[in-house]
């Protein structure tokens, strides 16, 4: 189960996929349409190609160079578009595009038109190695439906990348999907806090490099209750760890020695899945990441677009409001009668704010519109929970606020509504 998951996300994310299963539908459908053959009279002859052969050649050759230089066009405005994104937003944004279901799709369509009509070639007006006059009429008709189908998603496809580019569009898929691993991605909490790791516990050092892309407490527990051990993993959801050295997890019994050891490791590497990136299975952190790339670089010297910061604040209000609604905390299972247990670290909510407030505070500490800005994502946070203890975090962030500003805007009047801002918010905390 978790290699088929691990597959499925790959091939969500390959660009090659949709178009190769594209290629050999069109390869089938073309070898169905040529032994279509339609009397004289019916309705079906009426749609077949009325041409010579040689006309039918001449057209299926001018589909085939049409179409490998609108994919030469549609794969270099494409590169050039994950560029600029990439150097004026976030380099970790070129995952969504690569991951955009309709670039897929339409690549497909023109992949499939082209490999249809040079299929083609090898059997319109030629049979047994010589010239003939009879030819899959209704074939060669199905190479001008796909010709109009492929300039659909043409015009489709400019209209589709010039809005993808917007930072608006850039950011709300951003937040989109950053909300839904929050409702459905992040793991349940457990009561109970991770249990302390004893001086005799048995490291385990992953084999791989990379980050920490999910972890399947559950795949654990049958293992631990079998051996009678306590399992703790010990990097959280999105950490990079490092092959021979980086601690995978902490292993004990308190019988004694673990029994098996091999076993345990082999099992708690393939419940924990590494990858060369972050991607947002479980990782809610990695989208909130990018977004506060993206008001990083709006705040840089060489960009100082602070409304654009603004809006990347706005839309990591959307996800902290969600965070402060969730239960937020480690995952310990039982395994077992014994009291031994089956522990997964998590980000806290104090952990999240601190993702979403600190760097945008230091780089924006200069502008009230950014500071205002973090201040009514503090506000929204604050008017969805009621738990102390995140209001103590939301608390400590509005004090670091207010001394950065007090330090770094040199205009009192600049100060003045940032101060009642943030004395409003200490009133309710």
């Amino acid at each position: 189960m978790l290699r088929r998951e691990a597959a499925w996300e790959y091939l969500r994310g390959a660009l090659w996929v949709l178009p190769a299963i594209a290629v050999v539908i069109a390869l089938v459908l073309g070898s169905i349409l040529s032994t279509l053959n339609p009397q004289p009279g019916a309705w079906l002859h009426r749609l077949a190609f009325q041409g010579t052969p040689d006309d039918a050649r001449t057209l299926l050759i001018g589909i085939a160079g049409t179409m490998i230089t609108v994919i030469a066009l549609i794969l270099g405005l494409t590169v050039v578009a994950l560029q600029l994104s990439s150097t004026q937003f976030s380099p970790r944004i070129l995952r969504n595009f690569l991951r955009d279901r309709s670039n897929q799709l339409v690549l497909s369509v023109f992949v499939a038109t082209f490999a249809y009509s040079i299929a083609g070639l090898y059997t319109v007006g030629v049979s047994a190695g010589s010239r003939t006059a009879d030819y899959p009429r209704l074939a060669v008709s199905w190479a001008i439906v796909l010709l109009f189908l492929s300039l659909a998603a043409l015009v489709y496809e400019i209209h589709h990348l010039t809005h993808s580019l917007q930072i608006d569009d850039i950011m709300r898929n951003v937040e989109r999907g950053t909300r839904d691993v929050v409702r459905r991605g992040l793991p349940a909490v457990s009561d109970a806090g991770l249990p302390a790791v004893p001086e005799s516990a048995t490291v385990i050092v992953s084999a791989h490099t990379g980050y920490v892309q999910t972890v399947h407490p559950g795949a654990m527990v049958p293992l631990a209750a079998r051996h009678a051990v306590t399992v703790r993993i010990a990097p959280r959801v999105g950490d990079h760890i490092t092959a021979g050295s980086t601690p995978l997890a902490w292993v004990w019994s308190r019988s004694g020695p673990v029994a098996d050891l091999s076993e345990v490791g082999r099992t708690v590497e393939r419940a924990v899945r590494i990858g060369f990136e972050r991607t947002l299975e479980q990782d809610a952190a990695f989208g909130l990441r990018q977004l506060v790339d993206v008001a990083s670089k709006a705040l840089s010297p060489a960009v100082n677009d602070p409304y654009t910061a603004v809006q990347a604040v706005d839309h990591l209000s959307g996800i902290m409001v969600s965070l402060s609604r969730r239960e937020l905390g480690p995952l310990v299972l039982p395994a077992g009668s014994d009291g031994d247990t089956v522990g997964v670290p998590a980000y806290s909510f104090a952990d999240y704010l601190d993702l979403t407030c600190a760097q945008i505070r230091r780089y924006g500490a200069r502008e009230p519109t950014v500071l205002l800005a973090l201040v009514q994502l503090l506000r929204d946070c604050t008017a969805a929970t009621a738990d102390d203890g995140r209001r103590a975090a939301i608390g400590h962030q509005l004090s670091l606020l207010e001394q950065d500003g007090t330090r770094e805007i040199v205009q009192p009047a600049d100060l003045t509504a940032v101060a009642a801002a943030a004395g409003a918010l200490r009133a309710q905390l």
